[in-house]
């Protein structure tokens, strides 16, 4: 209750101050250096969350972010990217597209945030995540399949590619457009992460338009 009331009032204040001016670049946000393709639809704009399973910030930001993520149009196309910076990080990169290549990424991705830091489970290792998978409708040779198959690593591979060009280094981070940049930092807090990610997309829109 008292988590739900705290990014309430984030998010009323982050509202106010974009209502009264516009956001400033360097200040609320930055531009990436090196632009990334966004893969979605003509006339979609893409928002991009850069996450690890391990990281407290990012478990912290779900509960906003969904919030957000529920109220927008058809043209806001959501995507998550785990992040890829070594050890443990890799392996919950591995863990996330092997849910999502075995059709169990939905129902699973809170609980492996919850595992890791609700339950204090690690997860970071491949029996671990097997076992873990097998309370989802996969057996565990299913899940070790999947977390070795070659569909896996290439879109690990790719996700590295994309934080290398975004020159990412730490999370969580919301990317508009391929081309703006949020953080914690710059946003105030991890509540105001997704209204300026909004404001952001109304910029995009402005841009097209003109």
């Amino acid at each position: 209750m008292l988590k739900t009331l705290m990014v309430a009032l984030a998010g009323l204040g982050l509202s106010s101050l974009v209502s009264a001016a516009p956001l400033v670049e360097g200040e609320h946000y930055t531009v990436l250096e090196n632009p990334v393709e966004t893969r979605v639809e003509d006339g979609q704009v893409a928002v991009t969350e850069a996450f690890w399973y391990g990281c407290p910030h990012c478990y912290d930001l779900e509960d906003p972010l969904n919030a957000w993520v529920a109220e927008q149009p058809e043209d806001v196309a959501f995507q998550r990217m785990p992040a890829t910076m070594g050890g443990t990080w890799n392996t919950h990169a591995f863990a996330y597209y092997a849910a999502e290549q075995l059709g169990i990424l939905d129902e699973l991705h809170e609980d492996f945030f919850h595992a890791i830091h609700e339950e204090g489970r690690r997860l970071a290792s491949e029996d671990d995540i097997a076992a873990f998978f097998s309370d989802y409708g996969v057996s565990e040779q299913e899940a070790r399949e999947a977390l070795a198959s070659f569909g896996v690593k290439s879109q690990v591979n790719q996700a590295h590619a994309r934080m290398r060009q975004m020159q990412l280094m730490g999370v969580p981070a919301l990317i508009i457009d391929g081309r703006y940049l949020v953080s914690p930092s710059t946003a105030g807090s991890l509540g105001n992460m997704p209204q300026i990610a909004g404001a952001l997309v109304d910029k995009v829109r402005e841009e097209r338009a003109d």
